[in-house]
């Protein structure tokens, strides 16, 4: 079914796909489209015909992340705000969530594949993290989670300088599951998915809990901090001026 506010979604042989399909913004998230995704994900919840969820975009982009003109008139400043309930619904999730990485995977674009428990990407995809360059912090656990799956020298270099990394690098990280090419992608993703989705659901479930319950309170703690400190810092003037700049195509230059 197609969804005019940029998310897509298929039912199909137990697998719920959310599509990112708003590529002339190249996949970039509104509000919209973050509770587009979490009613997706309690719905999944919800319907015991979906066994596992697969999120997937265009082979050219996966999202550019948030959509930043978008964002800064829809502040995300209260716990109900699309983008946070979209992160509780990733974090409470208690189905497989499979991802499938083509292009560029921007901000929350990487940090969302941090809670999925199984990532793969095209060898044309690229992954950025530039939130100290727009006089921002890590966000949806990441400060926790990047260091935990790939040290934390990996983690302070892909947080610190926000510059881009490949796909190859991500799977080295232990992001990226596998790396296969742009057109084997959509059916590598979907085949592991279906494989899920055939097994018996209260083993996987047990499974995943098992992996993931007594971490979550820490991951919860965390998330609740960067989202205070990202309020904070996106208030300030160094964030709004990289943003500004960001829409005006410059680069950004904090004096």
């Amino acid at each position: 079914m197609d969804n005019d506010i940029g998310i897509s979604t298929e039912k199909r042989d137990g697998v719920l796909t959310l599509h990112f399909d708003r590529l002339q913004k190249k996949n970039a998230i509104t509000a919209a489209m973050y509770q587009a995704m979490a009613n997706g994900l309690i719905d999944a919840e919800a319907d015991d015909a979906i066994r596992v969820v697969l999120i997937t975009g265009h082979p050219q982009v996966f999202t550019a992340g948030n959509d930043l003109e978008d964002f800064t008139r829809n502040l995300p400043l209260r716990a109900d705000s699309p983008v946070f309930q979209f992160m509780r619904q990733m974090v409470h999730a208690t189905k497989p969530i499979v991802a499938a990485v083509s292009g560029a995977a921007v901000g929350i674009g990487t940090t969302l594949l941090l809670h999925c428990d199984l990532v793969y990407a095209a060898d044309n995809a690229r992954f950025s993290l530039p939130f100290a360059q727009l006089g921002l912090c890590p966000e949806f656990g990441s400060s926790l989670l990047l260091q935990q799956t790939a040290g934390f020298q990996h983690a302070a270099e892909k947080l610190m300088l926000g510059e881009a990394f490949s796909a190859e690098e991500a799977c080295r990280m232990g992001i990226v599951n596998q790396v296969v090419s742009t057109d084997a992608l959509p059916e590598l993703a979907l085949a592991q998915a279906m494989k899920l989705a055939a097994l018996p659901a209260s083993s996987l479930r047990m499974t995943k809990h098992l992996m993931k319950a007594s971490s979550r309170p820490a991951i919860e703690a965390k998330i609740e901090e960067e989202n205070a400190a990202f309020g904070r810092l996106l208030q300030a003037h160094d964030a709004q001026k990289a943003i500004s700049t960001f829409l005006e195509r410059r680069k950004p230059s904090l004096d």
